[in-house]
């Protein structure tokens, strides 16, 4: 193992880790990311990559096609997931650059502390974060869940009152494990905070109140002006479904820094269950 390996490992983790928690903190606080990011990480990635293989890993050449199909396939799977509306633009872009920075887990600069690489590390390590990051947004989904009926042990009042009663228990759950109830002035206020219901009038002209799963920038404020001018007619309380909808480029990066220093969580956990 050379010096320059080590070197390039590490300046390969280190902006990968430091472009996530730019492009993090920028979806975070405007929920949007400049693609001017991507093109510069894409190439930097690239060619520190590309530059191991040659010239410092031994034999490095047959890693090659390893490296081509690792990012053949981590993008056609970003590509599908965005397609499918399972993430956004910025996330499928994401996980294309990790699989130019790092396509397999740098065990010569690192250890997981677990000691276990699993084998999906090892030749497709960005499925290994986006694994890891989909566990944290499950749990991040589940302390939701836990704020709500905490709330409704608490107050000892229904969630869902009104037309909601009549929604779908598969609606219900899901708004349980993504929002959490909010006045309208925090949705005017806070544009990041997304409504996860609108309001719409009947054919016997009167206001009903509807669930919505994928709540989307499109038509965020007209939906806002609606909630805002039902609450002052008193047709519906001061208090809606909202959710705050955490970027999941947030996820990716804590995904990222757990597969680095832990390891792939979901290999680890069938590890243990199988012993």
């Amino acid at each position: 193992m050379s010096t320059l390996q080590l070197i390039l490992d590490l300046a390969r983790s280190s902006i990968a880790m430091l472009v996530l928690s730019y492009a993090s903190w920028s979806d975070y606080k405007t929920r949007e990311v400049s693609n001017r990011v991507w093109l510069l990480f894409a190439p930097v990635a690239f060619g520190l990559t590309t530059t191991e293989l040659l010239l410092a890993v031994p034999n490095g050449t047959s890693d090659l096609l390893p490296y081509a199909t690792c990012f053949g396939l981590t993008s056609g799977f970003a590509i599908l997931i965005f397609y499918t509306g399972g993430f956004g633009g910025a996330d499928a872009k994401a996980l294309m650059c990790l699989a130019l920075a790092l396509p397999f887990y740098p065990d010569k600069l690192l250890a997981p502390i677990t000691h276990d690489i699993s084998l999906i590390s090892q030749n497709f390590f960005p499925i290994s974060v986006f694994t890891n990051s989909v566990l944290f947004a499950a749990l991040a989904a589940l302390a939701m869940l836990f704020y709500n009926m905490s709330k409704r042990l608490m107050t000892h009042e229904n969630l869902f009152q009104g037309d909601h009663k009549r929604e779908s228990i598969g609606k219900k759950i899901l708004v349980l494990l993504t929002g959490y109830k909010v006045p309208v002035e925090e949705l005017k206020e806070k544009w990041h905070v997304y409504p996860l219901e609108d309001v719409e009038k009947t054919e016997e002209n009167r206001l009903k109140r509807k669930l919505i799963i994928l709540p989307k920038d499109e038509g965020r404020k007209e939906i806002v002006e609606r909630i805002d001018e039902a609450i002052k007619s008193g047709a519906i309380p001061n208090e809606v479904w909202a959710t705050p909808g955490l970027p999941m480029l947030i996820f990716i990066l804590a995904g990222l820094i757990t597969a680095l220093f832990f390891g792939d969580i979901i290999w680890i956990c069938m590890r243990l269950l199988l012993r």
